[in-house]
C-alpha cells in the first residue's frame, strides 16, 4: 500500500488542480496495479497537515501572495511541516525517506523557507500554455524522463522565483531543473520553472497536474472565457484553447511528469512493486 498526502492549498477556491492530482494518482495506480490510499489536507483555511505516516506528498498551488502572512499563521505551520519531512529525512535510521512534490505556489513557499532563489511580484500575470526549457540537470531528472526539450506547460502566476546567483543555490544543494521561455528582448530573469531542492524534494513552478480535456471545457465555460478575453485578450483564449488540444503539448506532459514522479518512488522504497 503507497500512502499518499495531498496538501490543498487552494484556500476553498473553485480550481481543477486537486482534481487532476486525483485523477493521476488514480490513473497511474490502477494502470500498474499498485494499491494506492490517500488523504487531503486543507491547509489553509483548517490549518491542517498530514503527519509523517505517509511516502509521498503532493502539495498543491493555490491563490495569493507567497510573501504574506496570514492570520492564522498556516504558513508558519506549513514551514514546520517542511522542516519536520527534512529532519526525518536526515536521520539516517530512516531508510525509506519521504518524497515531496511542490506545485505553483507551494514551489514559491517552499522556495522561501529554503531560502532558494528570490520571490518577486510579476509586472504581468503569466497565464496560458507556455514551453519551458530543460536544464543539464533536468535532462537527467527521472520526473522528465521522456520531455522534450523545450516542452509545453500551464502557467499561472502573479509572483515568480528567480535567481541572480545560481552557485549560492547549487550550494544549497538544490538545482534548477528548467527555466522560463527565452524572452531576447526583454531584459528580464527568466523565472525557475522546476528546483530539484534536495533528493527527497522536488517542485515546479508551473502546473504539472493541469489536464488538457478539462481545462479546455473549463475555458470553454462562458463565464471563464469572458473573464480571459477581459484579462488577456481573445487571441489568448484561442491559443490557449488550441495548445491545449495538442496531444504534444500539455497532454504529454500531464502523461509524464507526476506519473514519473510516482514511479521513481516505488521503484527506489519498494523495487518488487515496480517491476
Amino acid at each position: 500500500m503507497l500512502k499518499i498526502a495531498i496538501l490543498d492549498l487552494n484556500e476553498g477556491k473553485p480550481n481543477q488542480g486537486m482534481r487532476c492530482i486525483r485523477q493521476i494518482i488514480s490513473e497511474w495506480s490502477e494502470f500498474h496495479s499498485i494499491d494506492t490510499e490517500w488523504n487531503e489536507f486543507e491547509v489553509r483555511l483548517e490549518n491542517s497537515l498530514p503527519d509523517l505516516g505517509y511516502d509521498i506528498y503532493i502539495s498543491s498551488g493555490g491563490p495569493g501572495s507567497p510573501l504574506e502572512v496570514s492570520e492564522n499563521g498556516w504558513e508558519e505551520n506549513y514551514f514546520r511541516w517542511i522542516d519536520s519531512v527534512l529532519q526525518y529525512n536526515a536521520n539516517p535510521e530512516n531508510g525509506r525517506k519521504k518524497q515531496v512534490f511542490f506545485i505553483c505556489h507551494s514551489f514559491q513557499l517552499a522556495c522561501r523557507h529554503l531560502k532558494v532563489g528570490e520571490i518577486s511580484e510579476r509586472r504581468k500575470t503569466s497565464f496560458g500554455v507556455y514551453p519551458v526549457h530543460v536544464t543539464l540537470a533536468g535532462q537527467h531528472e527521472p520526473a522528465f524522463r521522456g520531455l522534450g526539450d523545450p516542452f509545453y506547460v500551464v502557467d499561472s502566476r502573479d509572483y515568480q522565483v528567480t535567481t541572480t546567483n545560481v552557485d549560492k543555490l547549487l550550494e544549497k544543494g538544490s538545482t534548477i531543473l528548467c527555466i522560463e521561455k527565452y524572452r531576447q528582448h526583454v531584459k528580464l530573469p527568466q523565472a525557475l520553472m522546476a528546483i530539484r531542492f534536495n533528493e527527497c524534494m522536488i517542485g515546479t513552478q508551473f502546473h504539472p497536474e493541469a489536464d488538457a480535456v478539462g481545462m479546455s471545457m473549463y475555458l470553454q465555460r462562458e463565464d471563464k472565457k469572458k473573464t480571459v478575453i477581459e484579462n488577456h485578450g481573445e487571441e489568448k483564449w484561442r491559443s490557449m484553447i488550441e495548445q491545449l488540444n495538442d496531444p504534444d503539448k500539455i497532454m504529454w506532459t500531464y502523461a509524464h511528469i507526476l506519473p514519473n514522479f510516482l514511479a521513481e518512488v516505488v521503484k527506489h522504497q519498494k523495487p518488487e512493486m515496480a517491476a
